[in-house]
């Protein structure tokens, strides 16, 4: 079993501005995601505070959330980083699986990427993450740079606190079909 000890609010900004944006679809009716607890067993508990300080993970988590958006299946998960490399190892091989399959299932997989330096979102497609995932396994690097992202898919945050992915997982829908479409 897997350990985990608090580390402050590691990552805890982009979800806190995703679990806003999914009440927000909610409330329009745009989207159903829901945000997926990892099932953790408490072994330390400041009881003062309380706060779980030290924890075992029950299971192997997927991604951090998954629903529909009209009637589409989506999954995907959230990462935060300050640098402008993002190392691979972020991304689990469990939650990769998870992806393919999802996606094989007809539905949507991506990550939203943070980077919290430049205060800046990305919208990453699983195509994109097979891509880096694939390169590092055949010996390249095993991270990606910001540099090597496609411009297109970067995100403004709308009212400076809303995600707008599903503007992204549209542009990502479109992009998806001009893929099928064979020249004349």
């Amino acid at each position: 079993m897997a350990t985990w000890s608090s580390r402050g609010l590691r990552g805890s900004t982009l979800e806190e501005f995703i679990n806003h944006t999914n009440d927000r679809y909610d409330e329009l009716g745009l989207a159903l995601i829901q945000k997926i607890p990892t099932p953790i067993t408490p072994v330390k508990i400041d009881k003062e505070r309380r706060h779980i300080t030290l924890a075992y993970f029950d299971k192997i988590s997927t991604v951090d959330y998954i629903g529909t958006v009209q009637g589409i299946p989506v999954c995907f998960d959230a990462k935060e980083c300050s640098a402008d490399t993002f190392p691979l190892q972020n991304i689990h091989e469990h939650q990769m699986t998870f992806m393919e399959k999802f996606e094989k299932q007809g539905g949507i997989s991506f990550l939203i990427l943070y980077y919290s330096a430049r205060n800046t979102l990305y919208y990453m497609r699983f195509q994109e993450i097979k891509a880096f995932w694939e390169r590092a396994r055949q010996g390249g690097r095993k991270s990606f740079r910001i540099e090597e992202l496609a411009e297109a898919y970067f995100m403004p945050f709308k009212n400076n606190c809303y995600v707008p992915y599903l503007d992204y997982i549209q542009k990502d829908l479109d992009d998806r079909e001009k893929s099928l479409i064979l020249p004349s």
